[in-house]
């Protein structure tokens, strides 16, 4: 099953429409910057020509700035479910142009200066950023941790995690193609919208470009809305959640590679550094346990990107479609069973070896090695068997009769 977000352009771009651009500002309490935003606003329509409408999607402001949006020209919609990103969603649903250029209505962006974007969207670009780094930020614009740590951070997180060659990730300003995002069904209500426009287009493979974009100081008197660390969290957390492989497989694999690295290297026997100081069974035991961890965090890896898959957030993973095609809920249980198989055996021989000595104490320390490998064997049995029973759940409502 191929994902439907690479492959269908939707239908429903207003291209009958006389309105070819909306220029959508979300609102939350911004009555000393609206009026300036629409009024740029809609001096760049005049000056450029584009057809285009103001639409200013309002999250329930009570400072007068709905009537200061129409006053100014703007048509205003009232948004009841709370947050940035649900006004958002509304406004894009609600717009009547073939192209949306979003942005904050708080003055920090010119709404005067939109060229680039439009151009860039009719040469058929899908997503046009903007890159307040390549743009340039005024001083005072840009809090020091936004500029120098978090957005840096976390476009370079998206750029390695998505492969989107995005300077910006979470630049307020940029321009998209409305039948296409609105095709990306985007679902986040919260600041974390902003990643979520970018990964989900990335991910769907739709033609992307930045264009240079200043940052000005706000107009606004009131504290921002943007909360450093509980929004940067709120970000991380969806750039994480929506990258099984960085999130489970990655880092699942490298702990059971450590882990059967230490089970190999300590099976024969203490690995002496020096006379005095080495590696013996308690690393074996940790180097076990490892194993055992990195086997499930593998695990919850590819139950996450299959469910992902079967609810169209992620498109279909080749790979991994490959191997559940290989693996079916029998041939996985049978897998499981013969790891458990060979677990109580290297418990059966451990137990021999005991009765051997009386069931006394045991001096031999392979005894110990294989007794412990013999249980990380059989728990990992027991979770692929559990693995796989859970995928065929996820699976269960989509398949046809057999």
């Amino acid at each position: 099953m191929a994902f439907a977000l690479e492959t269908n352009r939707p239908a429903d771009d207003r291209s009958a429409g006389s309105v070819e651009l909306t220029i959508l500002m979300p609102c939350l309490n911004e009555a000393e910057t609206i009026s300036l935003c629409i009024e740029a606003a809609k001096s760049y329509l005049a000056r450029s020509g584009v057809t285009g409408e103001v639409l200013v999607a309002d999250n329930g402001s009570t400072d007068g700035s709905v009537a200061s949006a129409e006053q100014g020209g703007a048509r205003v919609i009232a948004v009841a479910e709370r947050g940035y990103g649900a006004a958002l969603r509304a406004g894009v649903a609600a717009a009547r142009g073939r192209f949306v250029i979003m942005g904050d209505a708080d003055g920090s962006y010119d709404f005067a200066r939109l060229d680039p974007f439009v151009a860039k969207l009719r040469d058929g670009c899908d997503l046009v950023m903007g890159n307040r780094f390549a743009g340039g930020i005024a001083p005072g614009a840009m809090p020091f941790l936004h500029r120098y740590l978090g957005n840096p951070v976390l476009s370079l997180i998206g750029r390695l995690f998505f492969r989107a060659a995005i300077g910006d990730f979470h630049c307020g300003l940029r321009g998209f193609r409305r039948g296409a995002i609105l095709a990306l069904n985007l679902r986040t209500s919260g600041m974390e919208f902003a990643s979520e426009m970018v990964v989900r287009a990335a991910l769907a493979k739709l033609v992307i470009a930045e264009v240079p974009t200043r940052l000005a100081v706000d107009g606004r008197s009131r504290q921002p809305h943007l909360r450093t660390w509980h929004d940067g969290w709120r970000h991380l957390r969806f750039l994480l959640m929506f990258s099984p492989r960085w999130l489970f497989l990655y880092p699942g694999l490298a702990l059971a590679a450590l882990g059967a690295l230490g089970v190999a290297l300590l099976f024969p026997g203490p690995l002496m550094l020096t006379p005095d100081f080495g590696f013996d069974d308690h690393t074996f035991l940790v180097a076990a346990i490892a194993i055992l961890v990195g086997v499930q965090v593998v695990g919850f890896g590819v139950i996450a990107r299959h469910s992902a898959v079967v609810n169209a957030l992620l498109p279909r993973s080749r790979p991994l479609a490959a191997l559940l095609s290989v693996i079916s809920l029998e041939r996985g249980l049978m897998t499981a069973a013969a790891i458990v198989c060979g677990g109580v055996a290297g418990v059966g021989w451990s137990l021999w070896q005991w009765s051997l000595v009386d069931f006394g104490p045991l001096t031999a320390p392979v005894v110990m090695r294989v007794l412990t490998f013999a249980l990380v064997l059989i728990a990992t049995g027991v979770q692929l068997a559990f693995t796989v029973f859970l995928l065929g759940v996820i699976d269960l409502p989509f398949r046809g009769k057999d």
